[in-house]
């Protein structure tokens, strides 16, 4: 059985159940783990590779305005590789490559070689967990994707039951920076079962866009920055445009040393099995006498730290 995976997170699952031997081809943002490197991108983005986020939002933006995508994929690729199992999403038309652009790109090769194109939108941690039984339904590994399952959902209750009594920190998640964002989807759970209070995301809704006011006016105990698509270093060198924020050292979480970046790329914007990961870095954060700090310098640097550097 081909797969090809247009979806950071459901190559993920793909590997996690065992059939990374299947997979015949990735997206271009499809880097883990590391040995999917060697197989071939099918898709690219369709816009300059800009550092600054603001660039990024402005490209992306005009490219919608005139009914264009931000990704393209390669139909001649797709008809080599010849899969009987396409992953894709519809969630977010900026995240990945979207079904509705996969059709546009290569519909007649899907249609007239009957591929099957399985489209993943979780945007809660439970629906994270059921996209990986119907990927395990999919590839005929039912039983290896319930056990997984099973297994993050144990994992996550012990978080859920350590922080069970303590005392909440209320928290801004930062997804992207400028123009500003807090994060959505599953990142609000992930911070409650993490013993923390987000003061302006939504579980289960989009990421919204929120005005510098709005966090100045949050005022939160605790900033987690994370954006879209960062590594922690990417996202040190825009952190002069919060800083240079007016009221930012004024906040709390600045004053109390409470602001921290988190690798968004790798640990929060992939709906996938890494969930448990990105539960205990936020854990580790908030409850540093409670956790021991795994992650700490792979997933997520203080910004005193960062600063530093």
């Amino acid at each position: 059985m081909n797969v090809v995976s247009l979806l950071p997170s459901a190559t993920e699952i793909v590997c996690a159940l065992g059939l990374q031997d299947h997979l015949a081809g990735r997206s271009h943002e499809c880097d883990y783990p590391t040995a999917v490197h060697n197989l071939p991108a099918v898709t690219r983005p369709s816009f300059p590779q800009q550092k600054s986020s603001e660039k990024i939002d402005q490209s992306i933006k005009s490219l919608l305005k005139n009914g264009l995508s931000p990704f393209e994929a390669d139909p001649d690729l797709l008809k080599k590789l010849n899969p009987d199992i396409i992953l894709t999403q519809d969630h977010c038309e900026v995240c990945a490559i979207s079904k509705d652009q996969l059709n546009s790109a290569a519909g007649e090769f899907l249609e007239n070689q009957n591929v099957n194109v399985l489209s993943l939108s979780p945007a809660s941690i439970q629906e994270i967990l059921d996209s990986i039984l119907k990927v395990g339904d999919q590839l005929n590994a039912s039983n290896k994707a319930l056990a997984l399952v099973t297994e993050l959902k144990e994992r996550l209750n012990i978080i859920r039951q350590t922080t069970l009594g303590e005392a909440e920190k209320s928290v801004v998640a930062i997804e992207w920076i400028s123009p500003m964002m807090c994060a959505g989807n599953w990142v609000p759970e992930l911070i409650s079962l993490a013993g923390g209070d987000d003061l302006l995301g939504i579980p289960g809704s989009h990421s919204p866009w929120i005005d510098p006011g709005q966090l100045l006016d949050a005022d939160p105990d605790v900033i987690l920055i994370m954006p879209c698509g960062y590594d922690i270093s990417a996202t040190i060198a825009e952190l002069n445009i919060l800083r240079d924020l007016p009221g930012w050292d004024d906040l709390k979480a600045v004053n109390h040393g409470e602001v921290y970046i988190l690798d968004g790329n790798q640990y929060f914007n992939r709906p996938g099995p890494r969930i448990y990961d990105s539960a205990r870095i936020i854990a580790e954060i908030l409850h540093p006498e409670l956790f021991r700090q795994l992650f700490h310098g792979t997933g997520w640097i203080s910004l005193q730290e960062a600063v530093k550097e």
